[in-house]
């Protein structure tokens, strides 16, 4: 299953780097489903969590199920366009789909035609434009988030030489894209609709999460294999640190000087610049079985994982307990 993560903006200083994380508490949720990307709402403090065939919202204080949004193939991330009072939902399954829904009632508006494996989608507020991509389709989408639900056409999507995962923007118009089978970053000019450049992401391989920290000229990036979490800088493409992490990392979040990449072996990665421009793994957090994803609360400081608990069959291989699913609460000691 692919998956993603919300673009975030690092811009704290060094001094914050030494705060200590935990975990705060547990929420045991159930329902059916897989689980992707976590899109987390800091104004409302809501979490938005796709579960294969539908995406759960969820309070973020109480841990209570607000709302379930059913109808989806194979669910992957959520956008949120809080001035237009719309959510969008990658869906990859089928030909591929784009199901818009209102913030307030979280009934469906409509479903906009897409491309196969529609995966990562965030909200760019520089553009005012909803971004997403397509893997198997290898190509960059975007579109305004008060398109006609029911009826509106995604404009020409932007040709990628490799499938892509996951994606930030800046302010002055490109967009940063994981290409995880060619283990680069597509740099594209979102208003001339081209590839400026193509950065390899080595000694990493396999990119899949990423964050931007805008106002230092760096991207965050989880690599699958070799397992790292690179550090670009996003003038020139230079990786300039790269840091070793566990397995099957999907998600790369940012809060307070400090950057995090969560694994599916129960393991979140915490990373500090130790000095102006050098990087260390500052601390480990014991999460939950399959925590390989995660989103994060800017106003809290609250960073939520979802997992889940899993057995053993007779074949040897681990499958989800049913009605196991729960989210992981991190927070600052």
């Amino acid at each position: 299953m692919r998956k993603l993560v919300a673009c975030l903006i690092l811009a704290l200083p060094i001094a914050h780097a030494q705060t200590g994380w935990e975990v705060k508490q547990t929420f045991a949720i159930g329902g059916t489903g897989g689980w992707d990307y976590v899109t987390v709402d800091s104004a409302t403090h809501r979490l938005y969590v796709p579960r294969s065939t539908h995406t759960m919202v969820i309070d973020g204080e109480s841990g209570k199920t607000i709302a379930d949004i059913p109808g989806q193939k194979n669910a992957h991330g959520v956008a949120l366009a809080p001035a237009a009072g719309r959510g969008f939902i990658s869906d990859g399954g089928g030909d591929g789909s784009i199901v818009v829904f209102d913030l307030k009632t979280h009934a469906v508006l409509g479903t906009l035609a897409a491309l196969p494996d529609v995966d990562g989608i965030i909200f760019d507020p520089h553009s005012g434009n909803v971004l997403a991509v397509s893997g198997h389709g290898k190509a960059f989408m975007q579109f305004k988030p008060d398109i006609d639900p029911k009826r509106g056409k995604i404009g020409t999507p932007i040709p990628l030489h490799g499938e892509p995962e996951f994606l930030s923007a800046d302010r002055a118009g490109r967009a940063y894209v994981n290409l995880m089978d060619t283990h680069e970053v597509a740099v594209i000019d979102m208003k001339a609709g081209k590839v400026l450049a193509n950065w390899p992401v080595a000694p990493g391989g396999l990119p899949v999460g990423m964050s931007l920290d805008e106002n230092n000229g760096r991207l965050f990036i989880g690599c699958r294999g070799p397992q790292k979490l690179i550090v670009m800088s996003t003038k020139d493409g230079k990786v300039v640190a790269d840091l070793p992490i566990g397995a099957s990392v999907d998600a790369i979040k940012l809060d307070g000087g400090q950057a995090f990449a969560s694994t599916a072996g129960a393991e979140m990665y915490v990373a500090s610049e130790s000095s102006p421009g050098k990087f260390t793994l500052s601390q480990t957090v014991k999460t939950g079985e399959g925590a390989r994803t995660m989103g994060i609360d800017a106003s809290t400081h609250k960073i939520y994982l979802p997992a889940a608990e899993y057995v053993t069959g007779a074949n040897g291989k681990k499958s989800v307990k049913p009605s196991s699913f729960m989210i992981v609460v991190v927070g600052r000691k």
